[in-house]
């Protein structure tokens, strides 16, 4: 299993902030992949709020005295003193991501971008800008650098936008023979993004035609199957630059590419600077 989390001052401690509008806590991620079962029950729930993102696999959750399974591309809201129980299967090789919050003003802020009182699961998309995001908050409150929890707030209510966004949209879930497919498709690109993938060779073998493969899979994720498999990439790259010490031709030979400069220039265009200059920034 993968791990990686970070809390304000390193405590685990659940607290109750009242002198910010909204106030960043914990975050942290999980994938499992070996690991049978790994469960979480609050029974008298928290006093924070807690958002939980499902990018791969699923998750099962008691929401309400009613238990649900959540497929990837959803999120789940918790409020304080909300009985939480939910747990995830290695088999499943759930990744999950969670953010704990609090604040003064957090009930208005969820309801201004659409999260109403009753809403528990959002349907959001399995879209890498989530996960980059998320990991962005792990940083932060990792590093603690100056004006840090003005930086997480803001990321927070990036994510809350984006949530909004989709929401504005009135996105239908589909049928489940839908969601399985590209929840497969979504599965199988993260297991092998470092490899040759293409994507006819993949409509055609799970057979499917390759126009309505890209289309549903844009309507499953907000992007295209060629798109999504090149952020994914990009991510990972980015990634090994911030917390390896591995060289750019390592980086490229990782995460698929064998050639140094051809992933160089699709790098630059990805994030504005090349992966030298990007590591140079981060130091």
């Amino acid at each position: 299993m993968y791990t990686d989390s970070a809390y304000y001052h390193n405590q685990r401690s659940c607290i109750k902030d009242k002198t910010h509008p909204l106030f960043v806590e914990s975050c942290g991620t999980y994938h499992l992949y070996t690991v049978p079962k790994l469960p979480t029950h609050y029974p008298k729930g928290r006093l924070d709020y807690q958002i939980l993102y499902i990018a791969q696999g699923k998750g099962h959750f008691l929401i309400q005295g009613e238990e649900k399974t959540v497929s990837a591309g959803n999120m789940v809201i918790y409020r304080p003193k909300e009985e939480q129980r939910y747990y995830y299967c290695g088999s499943d090789q759930t990744e999950v991501y969670w953010i704990h919050f609090t604040g003064n003003d957090v009930k208005n802020i969820l309801r201004k971008h659409g999260i109403t009182d009753d809403l528990h699961v959002i349907y959001t998309g399995t879209s890498l800008e989530y996960k980059h995001l998320f990991t962005q908050i792990i940083q932060e409150l990792k590093l603690c650098r100056t004006d840090y929890e003005e930086m997480l707030a803001h990321y927070l209510n990036q994510l809350l936008i984006s949530v909004h966004r989709i929401l504005l949209t009135k996105q239908v879930r589909r049928q489940p023979l839908f969601d399985n497919e590209m929840d497969a498709a979504v599965r199988y690109f993260h297991s092998n993004y470092n490899k040759p993938i293409s994507i006819e060779s993949y409509a055609s073998d799970h057979n499917m035609s390759v126009s309505w493969f890209i289309r549903c899979f844009r309507e499953y994720t907000n992007t295209t199957p060629a798109q999504y498999l090149l952020s994914l990439r990009i991510s990972n790259a980015r990634t090994l630059l911030e917390n390896t010490s591995y060289n750019i031709s390592e980086i490229s030979n990782i995460i698929g590419y064998d050639n140094p400069l051809y992933f160089s220039r699709l790098f630059k265009k990805q994030c504005g600077v090349s992966p030298s200059e990007y590591r140079k920034q981060l130091l």
